[in-house]
């Protein structure tokens, strides 16, 4: 399995949109240099608020353009970055992965997958309907999340838009990915 990688962002501040910018570097254990939620503890708010020893198992955002795709059919626009991804990536499901997934991403850097971003009602705040929009249903009625996987850099390294994405699943038996 393998794609590449669309388009990296980062942003400073707490806010939910990340500008593009021509590469992010990766640091192993903590996350996007220069990204507000880098760090080996939660720095997520909201997380922050309940407990802010626990470990940030989202140091890394991830969404597949494909979403980007059928956001629009949906009538809703949404660029790379503009729903805070750290890295937008093509031509690989990401919410098909288990835990564990492994991604290298360009020539060095590797980061596992963690689990799924649990959307949030600030998505709204970009467009009308885009939480909702990233929520749907699976034939048993489950609730499905669409918004990208979350992971913890194992490898650092620098990504840049071009750079190859290789997956590397982890050994049976497969978790499948839950909210982090």
């Amino acid at each position: 399995m393998s794609g590449i990688v669309i388009a990296v962002s980062r942003h400073a501040i707490h806010a939910m949109s990340k500008p593009n910018v021509e590469a992010i570097l990766l640091r192993a254990g903590l996350g996007v240099e220069g990204d507000a939620h880098m760090g080996v503890t939660v720095k997520h708010r909201s997380r922050v608020a309940r407990d802010p020893d626990q470990p940030n198992l989202r140091q890394v955002h991830l969404i597949h353009s494909e979403l980007h795709d059928e956001l629009r059919d949906e009538g809703l626009l949404v660029a790379p970055g503009e729903m805070g991804e750290n890295v937008t990536t093509q031509g690989i499901e990401l919410l098909a992965l288990p835990t564990g997934s492994r991604l290298r991403l360009g020539t060095s850097a590797v980061v596992e997958v963690t689990g799924l971003r649990n959307p949030c009602g600030q998505l709204d705040g970009i467009q009308a309907g885009l939480m909702a929009a990233t929520l749907g249903r699976d034939e048993r009625g489950d609730l499905v999340r669409r918004a990208g996987i979350m992971g913890i850099v194992v490898t650092g390294g620098e990504v840049r838009p071009g750079d190859a994405i290789t997956v590397e699943l982890p050994p049976p038996p497969h978790r499948p990915l839950q909210p982090v």
